[in-house]
């Protein structure tokens, strides 16, 4: 009768089981849908040229794959890195791609249109603090709170950390710039 009854507990732990396995299906991404993805962004590869570092598995059969990014490794291969359009789907992943040597100088070329666009958005952070001008230094310890006006001797913008020293010129200071004339400092 024990035997009965264990018997019966496996099979109904099995019977609930086999449901939840088959909803954690997984599919193995492939060469030929990460050369897919490549194309779609202007690089015509074969699957052939595509390697994986690892296996990657998608939870659709067929994921939308969107290449975020390639970058040159070396003479004649690039790093491809990719992810699933519906994150839900796949974690991001890179891929090694082998170039011929028309791939190579379209991804050059590609690389070279793109730098100038992001040098230029790249706007530089106005300066808060002059070298030479005055601030308020803020010093901050456990129990104790100072407040000394001190000389800059660097330029700083928001948030960067500078050099000042006292009227006298005997200490330095390291502090960070929080606001127009204003440093802030740890004890």
């Amino acid at each position: 009768m024990m035997h009965r009854r264990s018997i019966f507990v496996l099979v109904l732990c099995a019977a609930t089981a086999l449901p939840a396995l088959a909803g954690t299906a997984r599919y193995a991404i492939t060469a030929e849908q990460v050369a897919a993805a490549v194309a779609d962004r202007g690089m015509q590869l074969s699957p052939d040229q595509v390697t994986f570092f690892t296996s990657v598995v998608s939870s659709a059969s067929a994921p939308e794959l969107k290449v975020k990014s390639i970058d040159r490794m070396g003479a004649q291969r690039a790093v491809a890195r990719i992810e699933c359009a519906d994150s839900q789907q796949c974690l991001p992943f890179v891929v090694a791609l082998n170039l011929n040597q028309a791939q190579q100088a379209e991804l050059a070329a590609s690389s070279a249109q793109q730098t100038p666009r992001s040098i230029a958005q790249a706007k530089p952070s106005p300066i808060l603090l002059h070298a030479g001008a005055p601030a308020v230094l803020q010093l901050d310890g456990m129990h104790v709170h100072v407040r000394l006006t001190v000389i800059c001797l660097e330029n700083g913008t928001l948030g960067q950390m500078i050099r000042a020293t006292d009227h006298d010129r005997k200490q330095i200071y390291l502090a960070k710039v929080t606001e127009s004339g204003v440093l802030e400092g740890r004890l």
